[in-house]
């Protein structure tokens, strides 16, 4: 009898180790398939690209409207050549040419502004809550000519800024500051891009003159920001991709930022052995005065 009492301890000690390694290795073998599906979903997800494409078919001439469009996931290989991936890039835009049902949002296929002969002008191309505002650029400016209407462009000012100098006087300092990312061109001098397919068969071997003048959209305050350091300094364009509509925070560019990213490591050792004199900017509220620190 105790013999078997022992033999029945030990098969039921036996029964319970069993279990248990096979616990142990489903775990491990659960663990390893959740491994594989996550780096099967990230290599997947790597190949797509999430892009606009037509919930219902637009005509051509018809103004791009949010409950128009819809987000699909595209493989890369079936990525379509300057395909929209933000609403925001051609909210307001009209088509030039009819597009299907499920296709993708191209570029090409849209305008800022009506084709000739079906009206509309600078007003109509627009965006809503923006102001069109004319800007007077150089030839280095405009990019040699390059930049057209429908490009996005950042625009950067380049300003004297007033500082206080260690002797406690007043100086100024050349300095470029960054104002407006992602700025939708509406105009280069008076062409719109609103050409006819006549015009552009039989100009488009006539060399233009480059316009200093160049309009573009901004909002109400920004508008009246650039309309201010027009009057104080320089307007330089940058040309963006029109596929990247991001916004970046950018530092002002002076000498001291120039030299702390050619030279960071002897900069950084400069200002450990010399003390430092602060620059202010005086900023004037009406009739008040104040004077913010620049920080280097």
């Amino acid at each position: 009898m105790p013999k078997q009492r022992i033999a029945l301890i030990a098969g039921i000690v036996l029964a319970l180790v069993a279990i248990f390694m096979v616990k142990v290795y489903l775990d491990q073998q659960r663990q390893v398939i959740q491994e594989q599906a996550k780096r099967t979903l990230a290599k997947i997800q790597a190949n797509q690209t999430a892009v606009l494409v037509a919930k219902k078919d637009i005509p051509k001439g018809i103004v791009i409207e949010p409950e128009m469009l819809e987000t699909a996931i595209v493989p890369n290989q079936y990525l379509q050549p300057n395909a929209v991936t933000s609403l925001d890039r051609v909210a307001g835009m009209i088509t030039i040419g009819p597009i299907s049902k499920g296709e993708q949002i191209i570029l090409s296929k849209l305008s800022q502004s009506r084709q000739a002969g079906q009206g509309g002008g600078l007003a109509e191309a627009t965006p809503v809550g923006k102001r069109a505002i004319t800007v007077s650029v150089d030839n280095v400016s405009a990019l040699g000519g390059m930049i057209k209407a429908g490009d996005y462009v950042d625009v950067i000012a380049l300003v004297p800024v007033p500082v206080q100098t260690q002797e406690g006087k007043q100086a100024s300092q050349a300095a470029v500051m960054p104002l407006f990312q992602n700025v939708l061109v509406l105009a280069v001098g008076q062409e719109t891009g609103a050409v006819s397919a006549q015009d552009s068969r039989y100009k488009k071997e006539e060399k233009k003159e480059i316009s200093p003048l160049i309009t573009v959209a901004l909002s109400p305050q920004e508008a009246s920001l650039i309309a201010f350091v027009q009057e104080q300094g320089k307007i330089r364009l940058i040309l963006r991709s029109p596929a990247d509509s991001q916004i970046q925070p950018v530092q002002p560019a002076s000498w001291d930022t120039l030299f702390q990213y050619l030279m960071p490591q002897e900069e950084v050792s400069r200002k450990k052995d010399e003390p430092q004199a602060v620059d202010y900017v005086e900023i004037y509220r009406g009739l008040n005065k104040e004077r913010i620190p620049l920080s280097r």
